[in-house]
């Protein structure tokens, strides 16, 4: 199955430009068979995202993305926003538990210098490179992901080939997502999953177990696309 893991939707992720039936109906365009909603620090409600999903006859799975102060994490299992979740370690003690999952979304953000953002680093830049991840590897957040997203959709080559050799070095499995924001984001990357997933706890097992893949379906943008 391909899973878009982390998507955004107007009006609750007030940067988004796409609507909820915008988003399905791309998503399915795109040959996806499922799309989580993941608002930044906002939940659906279970059942307004059963509706839709009822609605359009295709697998829709809530989720959130929270702003923490050590990067972004996407979560499933959650159900409500409760103060201090911008704490990661907060963050970590209200999924374990409730038995949730948490990705790391997009880990070249604050960590990647923005110089070394689009072009492969020149010899006096490898050790710039080198230095940043040795700083994101140190990132406590890390220690409580059950994945690193390694492919967003909405990065640059040089991005997200950042993502995943922190994810190899921190031996974590990796996910595709498209991020997506508006219309032409979607379909760009997206997560296999070995198994067949019909809801959110399906969801979660598969991720506890590894079972998935990043699945890149379009070239990433350029810097003028982005």
């Amino acid at each position: 199955m391909l899973i878009d893991l982390h998507t955004h939707t107007h009006p609750l992720s007030h940067d988004s430009l796409l609507s909820p039936d915008e988003l399905i109906d791309a998503a399915r365009a795109a040959g996806l068979d499922a799309v989580c909603l993941t608002e930044h620090d906002f939940f659906w409600d279970h059942a307004e995202a059963a509706a839709l999903s009822n609605r359009h006859d295709f697998l829709v799975i809530p989720g959130i993305e929270v702003n923490t102060e050590d990067g972004h994490i996407v979560v499933f299992g959650l159900e409500r926003f409760v103060y201090g979740m911008h704490r990661m370690h907060e963050l970590a003690r209200l999924a374990e538990t409730a038995g949730a999952v948490m990705i790391a979304a997009h880990p070249y953000r604050r960590q990647l210098p923005w110089q070394l953002r689009h072009d492969s680093p020149s010899a006096d830049r490898r050790s710039d490179w080198s230095g940043a991840l040795d700083r994101a590897a140190a990132n406590q957040a890390y220690q409580h992901v059950t994945a690193m997203e390694s492919h967003n959709g909405r990065g640059s080559d040089r991005e997200n080939a950042f993502s995943a050799e922190l994810a190899a070095r921190l031996n974590l499995p990796t996910t595709g997502s498209s991020d997506a924001h508006e219309r032409k984001d979607v379909g760009r990357a997206a997560t296999q999953f070995e198994r067949k997933i019909t809801n959110l706890e399906d969801l979660i097992t598969e991720l506890r177990a590894g079972r998935f893949s990043p699945a890149i379906l379009r070239p990433t943008p350029t810097a003028s696309d982005i």
